[in-house]
């Protein structure tokens, strides 16, 4: 068993809210520069750069997630993260048909793209990203589940699209056994306030910019023996399960 530092709550350029030097490689090193092991990548309702990001972390030594950030119904966020790739952009494949579409506009939102795994634009995103979708709260841990991912409310302690914001209590009745805080000094008077004593708690920068991402990141334990950056990522993901 060893401890990993994580962040499993990154945006790249492909969100409209990121910075453009928010691309796979330019993440994936400053990841390692702030001490971060485990990393995943997390742009609003789609995963598509999440092939580039998964070279760049080859290259950097850094284990890679496949992830989203969802936006539900509710316009609530949910952190969704994925064992393979694979799964990953599945899910990707079956959100795209439960967004609501509207026409990005990029003077007003910026732009939405799609890097290789050398930072090379390969495409754009047309239709804005940070809609709500058509999937509910309470909808999206079976959906998740169905590509072999977890996932889990995020930024529960941020007024913008905090659960706990919008429904003024943590949405138990949804099943979650994991939470996201932003801040760590939330998060015993959050655990305490909403009865979240028996909920893992992560937390994780949500990073739209290169300077958000933190050297002082949390640690998670994890059996590596015999190691294999695969290893780790599925043993993770075992153990988040087993919560």
């Amino acid at each position: 068993m060893s401890l990993y530092t994580y962040d499993f709550h990154v945006h790249s350029c492909l969100s409209p809210c990121g910075d453009r030097d928010n691309t796979p490689n330019n993440i994936a090193g400053m990841a390692v520069l702030n001490g971060v092991q485990i990393m995943a990548l997390t742009d609003h309702n789609s995963s598509r750069n999440c092939p580039a990001f998964f070279e760049a972390a080859k290259r950097y030594g850094l284990i890679p997630i496949a992830g989203m950030e969802l936006t539900t119904s509710e316009d609530i966020h949910v952190v969704c993260l994925f064992e393979t790739l694979e799964e990953a952009l599945a899910f990707n494949d079956e959100i795209d048909t439960r967004r609501i579409r509207v026409k990005n506009r990029e003077e007003i939102f910026g732009e939405q793209l799609i890097l290789d795994g050398e930072d090379n634009v390969v495409g754009r995103e047309e239709d804005l990203l940070i809609n709500a979708t058509t999937v509910s709260l309470d909808e999206a841990p079976g959906i998740v589940a169905k590509y072999n991912g977890i996932c889990y409310p995020a930024h529960i302690d941020r007024p913008a699209n905090g659960a706990i914001e919008i429904l003024g209590d943590f949405p138990h009745y949804a099943g979650f056994r994991i939470a996201e805080i932003q801040d760590r000094s939330n998060k015993e008077e959050y655990i305490k306030k909403y009865g979240l004593e028996n909920l893992k708690i992560l937390i994780s920068s949500d990073a739209h910019y290169l300077t958000s991402l933190r050297e002082d990141n949390d640690t998670i334990e994890v059996d590596d023996e015999p190691y294999s950056s695969a290893l780790v990522r599925h043993n993770l993901f075992e153990y988040l399960r087993s919560l």
